[in-house]
């Protein structure tokens, strides 16, 4: 890269060239002392720090920096988490999860009162997950990144010494491309990181792909393997059970058309309303110092530019965890019922429970960087909510308040069950019993593994009956 790179700014002068030079240092890979280490720089930043990875961030900064933006390219992204897609070489065929979905589908059936989807669900690969789902990511981390930039730049502003700040309306806007381009980069590399660590479509809780033919439902094979590894089960029981989790998933969003756009608009809304915290930035900037990897590490991991919630987000984020509990409560439930008949199925929900109440690493670095983690806290307080109004209004009851958010259990309500049952006009109903129609009842003794016997009671024949 060239040195004659030229700035807004009056021609000579003194401290927008030092500036310039400092820069044009860092992304040719040298520091002030001449031993600047791109390997150390890639740890700090979160990235990978094989030679061609490095090559191509030095690359994207280096295009950043001589052809500056006030946009950030998210083209920067896609490529990184592509990169990041591709780099385990396991692939698993398709057949398995679609073998699956058939039987799957049958299940919920007789579980739930909402149909199958127009759209056939499909296996993919972990690199078609990324190519269809990353214009959803990059909107939910797009607001943060465009509040860092200017937090960034605003903070420059502030510790400059005086003699430099005439020169930042030139500086200005190629810091803010190049803090940009590193940010792109963090993020794509997040997102072909987590396409290791998911299974489903629905694994994170919000719906990630629209579109015609996209919302019927995916298996990622190699995911699911991954998923079956390690636990004591058949992996086709692994992947049925996870084939029925995902279609109970994808008939919802299908059916209560209103829920993703209502979902992903509270998570925007949230991330919108985060500010930056630029005093923590002008600290940093005055006491931090640069040649100490090790607490730059920390900083960037420990997401320090991320201020605490405000209150008005805080109660954002809690309608928001109360949602995703809704949403993974009525899939946990419906789930339930639909593979009671499958082997081990209590110990691969058990898995799947503790797997999305904890997250991976992955989606651990993505609530890093945004400040935002898509945690369901109260899944098993909304799960049971579900399975009481199912108890006490049937299965159609339950399934009908999907029809409008209003009608959905408040985070009052799972904590007070009776005041659900209350408002729904089900406080005084009893459960619903047992079927008593006879070819129900052998069906339900054939299931639960009860065999007729000799001393049953036979109906008497009609012409044996009493005048």
């Amino acid at each position: 890269m060239s040195d004659s790179k030229d700035f807004d700014g009056e021609p000579g002068d003194d401290a927008l060239s030092e500036l310039q030079r400092m820069l044009n240092d860092m992304l040719s890979g040298k520091n002030v002392d001449g031993q600047f280490d791109p390997a150390a720089f890639a740890k700090v930043a979160g990235l990978p720090g094989d030679p061609s990875a490095l090559q191509g961030l030095f690359a994207t900064l280096q295009q950043a920096f001589t052809n500056p933006s006030a946009e950030i390219d998210w083209s920067i992204a896609r490529r990184a988490a592509l990169e990041a897609a591709t780099s385990d070489g396991s692939h698993a065929g398709p057949e398995p999860s679609l073998r699956a979905f058939s039987v799957a589908t049958l299940w919920l059936d007789e579980s739930t009162e909402i149909g199958a989807t127009s759209d056939a669900p499909r296996a993919i690969s972990r690199v078609e997950w990324v190519q269809q789902t990353i214009d959803t990511w990059i909107s939910l981390a797009e607001p943060v990144a465009e509040s860092i930039a200017n937090a960034l730049t605003d903070a420059l502003e502030n510790q400059l010494p005086e003699e430099m700040k005439g020169a930042l309306g030139g500086i200005g806007p190629v810091l803010r491309s190049v803090g940009g381009a590193l940010f792109a980069t963090q993020l794509g590399q997040i997102i072909g990181k987590l396409s290791q660590e998911v299974a489903a479509g629905g694994d994170v809780g919000i719906p990630l792909f629209e579109g015609p033919g996209r919302e019927g439902g995916v298996l990622i094979p190699d995911g699911v393997l991954a998923f079956a590894d390690g636990l004591d089960q058949e992996v086709e029981a692994v992947t049925l059970y996870l084939a029925v989790r995902e279609l109970a998933h994808a008939r919802l969003f299908r059916h209560a058309r209103w829920l993703r756009l209502h979902l992903v608009s509270a998570v925007g809304d949230y991330a919108r309303g985060m500010q930056i915290n630029t005093f923590q930035i002008e600290e940093i900037a005055r006491d931090l110092d640069p040649s100490d990897t090790e607490a730059l590490g920390q900083l960037v991991s420990s997401g320090a530019l991320i201020p605490p919630k405000t209150p008005a987000q805080q109660a954002a984020h809690e309608r928001l965890e109360t949602m995703l509990a809704l949403i993974d409560g009525w899939v946990d439930v419906v789930t339930e019922s639909a593979v009671s008949r499958l082997p081990g199925a209590d110990a691969i929900a058990e898995m799947v429970r503790r797997r999305r109440a904890a997250g991976g690493p992955a989606e651990h670095a993505f609530s890093t960087l945004v400040g935002l983690e898509l945690r369901p806290r109260r899944m098993r307080e909304a799960a049971a909510a579900w399975r009481l109004v199912a108890e006490r209004g049937g299965v159609s009851r339950r399934d009908q308040l999907w029809a409008h958010p209003d009608l959905l259990p408040t985070s009052e309500e799972l904590d007070h069950p009776a005041r659900l049952l209350e408002r729904l006009g089900l406080a005084g109903e009893t459960p619903v019993s047992a079927p008593t129609d006879d070819l129900d009842r052998a069906l339900a003794d054939l299931l639960e593994g009860r065999l007729p016997t000799l001393d049953d009671e036979q109906p008497e024949a009609e012409g044996d009956q009493p005048h």
